[in-house]
C-alpha cells in the first residue's frame, strides 16, 4: 500500500546521475529515489549526452568529475549547460576543485566527503520540478 506522500512514478522528476564507481552510483541512486526522484544512471559523459538527447523528461543532472570515457564531469556539465541552459547541474568531486573557469553558469559544486543527503538537499534547492 502506498503512503499518501508517495509520488506516482509517472510524476516523479527524472535525474540523470553520472558516476563511474558502482557502489557510489547505487547508493546515491537509492538516496535520490527515496527522496522522490527517478534516476537514469550511466558512467560516462558520452553516454550521458546521448541519454539527455533521447530523454526530454530529464530535469536535473548530478555528475562526478572523474568519469569513464574521454570527457570529465566539467566537460559534461558545460555541454549540458549549452544544450539545456536551464537544467539544474550538481557537480561532485573529492579530488577536483571547483575551478570557476571550468564550471558552467548556474552549476553547483559539492566537495566530497559529503553524504547522499547533502547532494539531495542541493538538488532540491535547484529543482524547478
Amino acid at each position: 500500500m502506498a503512503s499518501e506522500q508517495t509520488i506516482p512514478e509517472s510524476e516523479r522528476p527524472v535525474i540523470l546521475l553520472v558516476e563511474d564507481e558502482a557502489l557510489t552510483i547505487m547508493d546515491l541512486g537509492d538516496v535520490l529515489e527515496d527522496g522522490g526522484y527517478d534516476t537514469v544512471q550511466c558512467a560516462s559523459a558520452e553516454r550521458a549526452l546521448s541519454i539527455l538527447q533521447a530523454r526530454p523528461d530529464i530535469c536535473g543532472l548530478v555528475t562526478d568529475v572523474e568519469l569513464s570515457g574521454k570527457a570529465n564531469g566539467f566537460e559534461l556539465a558545460n555541454s549540458v549547460a549549452e544544450a539545456r541552459p536551464h537544467l539544474p547541474i550538481v557537480i561532485v568531486s573529492g579530488r577536483a576543485a571547483p575551478d570557476p573557469e571550468r564550471m558552467p553558469p548556474g552549476a553547483h559544486f559539492i566537495a566530497r566527503p559529503c553524504s547522499g543527503a547533502d547532494i539531495l538537499d542541493q538538488l532540491r534547492r535547484l529543482m524547478p520540478c
